[in-house]
This record gives structure tokens, C-alpha cells and sequence, in this order.
């Protein structure tokens, strides 16, 4: 199909989207009606180490995304790890691409879920992917139109990517750094305290977050206090 066809198509299927949802929202539902898909979702990566789910567009999307983030592995983490488009019958896929995943999803989708994980490029480099799900069949436009359209809603996104969770992502991975110096732990415990800790106030961990970054809050003053309080019991 012309691109410019797709794009007057995503820019009218867009115009009649909420659009009180958020950008991202938006797009991934846009891009799984325009291509006809049964369902999809888009993860943005900044870096081979990071990946955030910023969209699903329905529940077996949201199912599918937290199975990969869960395993490691999956349609999503090939299309980032080789920059190609992954098409594959998740069921049943090749052992060596990821098994544990293909296992594990015969209870989603309620058959052969065939997967289709776009690498959205913006300058040539890639910042996240575009996954599609069907269940009956193929998508309705070619890989090619797959492959722009995922380019382009990536280049959409890439002003959006502040707003959305990368600025909330930031402070946590601040504070955690802060968590791991004060209890010379390493990072995945520091997250944990963190987390812990927020249970324990019935609080939000962004709050948490923000009391470590504003120093209201100092695990290492914290055990120190205990400490001196246990030493002063009689």
C-alpha cells in the first residue's frame, strides 16, 4: 500500500480514538485496527537492558507481554536482540527461539496465537517494538506496511517517550542507586527494600521514591537509629 495511504489512515483512525487516552494508547490501538489484528501492544526499549510496556490493547495483549517480561524471552526480545521483524506461530515456534514461552502459551488466545513483533526504528536505530496478535488468520496488510507503520508510530512516540513512565523509570533507578550505596546491597535488593518499604507505609513506591531523592528518607540513618535503640534497652 502507498505510505501515504497509511498514514491518512492511521491519522483517521486516530481522530476517532478517546482522545483523552494517552498517546501511546492511541497508537497501538490505531496500528491493531489498521493492519487487523485480533489485539497488540507497544514496548519501548532505550536500551538492550531496558524494556517498558507502554500500551496493550486488550487483556490477552497485556497477557502475552507479561509472560515475555516474566521469561525473558519471546517474539519481542528477538525483534530488539536482531532489529527484524518476527513473524511466528507462538505455539509451537522453534525451540531455539524461545521455548518456554511457546509452552506456556496454549492457555492464551484460545488457539494458535501467531505473533508479530516489529522493531520501531527512528533514525536508524531501534527504540522499541510493535507486537501484533491474531488468532484466525493474517494480518491484513504485508510486512512491508507492518514495517512502516511501526517506524512510524515509533517516530510519534519518541517526543512522548518523557511524558510517559521514562522520567518516573529515572528517579527509581536514582533512588535505588542511592538504596544500594546507603546498604551496601546490590541493586535488585535496593528495588526490593524499596518496594518493602512502600507496603509497609501503605504508601505508593513513587512516594518512597521521592522521599529517598529528597533525603527525607535514609535507610542507612534508619538501621542506625535501630540499632542505637536496641543498644539503649534495658
Amino acid at each position: 500500500m502507498d505510505t501515504s495511504h497509511l498514514l491518512s489512515m492511521l491519522a483517521d483512525t486516530l481522530a476517532r480514538i478517546d482522545g483523552d487516552m494517552p498517546l501511546a494508547s492511541r497508537l497501538c490501538r490505531a496500528c491493531v485496527e489498521i493492519l487487523g489484528a485480533d489485539s497488540g501492544a507497544m514496548t519501548l526499549s532505550p536500551s538492550p537492558e531496558e524494556r517498558l510496556v507502554v500500551s496493550t490493547s486488550d487483556g490477552m495483549s497485556a497477557q502475552i507481554e507479561d509472560l515475555q517480561e516474566v521469561l525473558g524471552e519471546g517474539p519481542v526480545q528477538l525483534a530488539l536482540e536482531q532489529d527484524r521483524l518476527v513473524v511466528s506461530p507462538v505455539e509451537g515456534a522453534a525451540p531455539a527461539e524461545f521455548p518456554m514461552f511457546a509452552q506456556m502459551m496454549g492457555s492464551i488466545g484460545g488457539g494458535t496465537v501467531t505473533a508479530y513483533a516489529a522493531p520501531m526504528r527512528v533514525r536508524g536505530k531501534v527504540v522499541g517494538v510493535l507486537s501484533l496478535y491474531t488468532t484466525g488468520g493474517r494480518l491484513s496488510h504485508g510486512l512491508v506496511d507492518v514495517q512502516f507503520l511501526a517506524d512510524a508510530v515509533g517516530s510519534a512516540l519518541l517526543e512522548d517517550v518523557e511524558p510517559l513512565d521514562w522520567s518516573v523509570q529515572a528517579r527509581i533507578h536514582q533512588a535505588t542507586g542511592m538504596v544500594t550505596a546507603q546498604l551496601r546491597i546490590p541493586p535488585t535488593d535496593a528495588l526490593a527494600v524499596l518496594r518493602a518499604h512502600a507496603f509497609a507505609r501503605s504508601s505508593t513506591l513513587q512516594d518512597v521514591v521521592a522521599d529517598v531523592l529528597a533525603r527525607r528518607l535514609d535507610f542507612a540513618r534508619e538501621d542506625s537509629d535501630d540499632e542505637n535503640q536496641r543498644t539503649e534497652e534495658p
